[in-house]
């Protein structure tokens, strides 16, 4: 070692602490050939999940861009009509929260402990199920709880779509998002370019009648609209008298149809007399094309 600040001093090491350089690259050790091991988790396992995620993820970009997003019309809260329903994943969930022990003064144990339950389960699955076996036979309580929950989601999203279905039959529904497409392509095909079908084509008559006042101020305006062209998907009023009669129009009002319910006592209520209900279907039986 030197001492002190002399030039001529003899510098003795002790020992060479500097790494040394290696002339080799660093190849992670093949674990295929033996029993019970795998590759290096990093980088190689790794990597080539980022490249299956990436693989994945460019399919399913590839299929949203397919086909254009189910559009309905603009949200209406008086719509009373429209039947909410969410997204094919949650289905389940959707046809649990129905049953009578999952709502109502149960609707904790529906939407917080059941839930809970599942993804608690999920959770602890690793810790509770430790074996080595992967044969799904050899391992009864992992396969049998994962066995009876896929058979219980499938269940409950084929329930639920099945009864939004027959809700929609039961009461002469048309989907929105169905509905507009529709419109779409009969603009489409009637020269409009492609936009949304336009339902002023056919005009308002006698629009100076004392039925059209009375229109304005019964609450059919809330689905209808004042220009009678309906709004968040109730019906169009305009051309209603080439599809109706006035005795029909008034079986309508009173006994209502399976996507409205009646509509008589609604108008007593907004101050209409029988006289006034009677003007009314008279100038709507009036509405014609032509």
């Amino acid at each position: 070692m030197a001492h002190g600040h002399k030039s001529d001093e003899k510098i003795v090491f002790v020992g060479d602490s500097r790494v040394r350089k290696k002339s080799e690259r660093m190849i992670p050790q093949d674990y295929t050939a033996y029993p019970g091991k795998s590759e290096a988790f990093v980088p190689n396992f790794l990597l080539k999940e980022w490249m299956v995620g990436a693989v994945v993820l460019v399919g399913i970009l590839v299929l949203v861009m397919q086909e254009p997003a189910p559009l309905g019309y603009p949200a209406d809260p008086l719509n009373t009509a429209f039947i909410p329903m969410p997204d094919w994943y949650f289905l389940f969930m959707y046809q649990l929260l129905k049953y009578p022990y999952t709502s109502g003064d149960y609707v904790v144990l529906g939407t917080l402990v059941l839930p809970g339950l599942l993804f608690g389960g999920l959770m602890l699955a690793p810790f509770l199920d430790s074996g080595k076996e992967r044969r799904f036979y050899r391992r009864p309580m992992a396969s049998a709880l994962m066995i009876l929950c896929l058979i219980a989601t499938i269940h409950l999203t084929v329930a639920s779509w099945m009864h939004y279905q027959h809700e929609l039959e039961d009461k002469g529904i048309v989907p929105e998002h169905i509905k507009r497409e529709e419109e779409m392509e009969a603009a489409k095909h009637a020269g409009g370019g492609g936009g949304a079908a336009k339902p002023g084509a056919v005009q308002i008559v006698a629009q100076e009648d004392s039925g059209y006042t009375i229109y304005q101020k019964a609450s059919c305006v809330s689905c209808h609209a004042k220009d009678l062209k309906g709004v968040s998907g109730a019906p169009a009023l305009r051309g209603i008298g080439d599809k109706h009669s006035k005795e029909e129009i008034m079986t309508i009002v009173k006994k209502g149809l399976p996507s409205m319910p009646p509509q008589y006592d609604a108008l007593k209520n907004s101050g209409l007399t029988d006289a006034d209900i009677d003007t009314l279907v008279t100038w709507l039986a009036k509405q014609k094309k032509e």
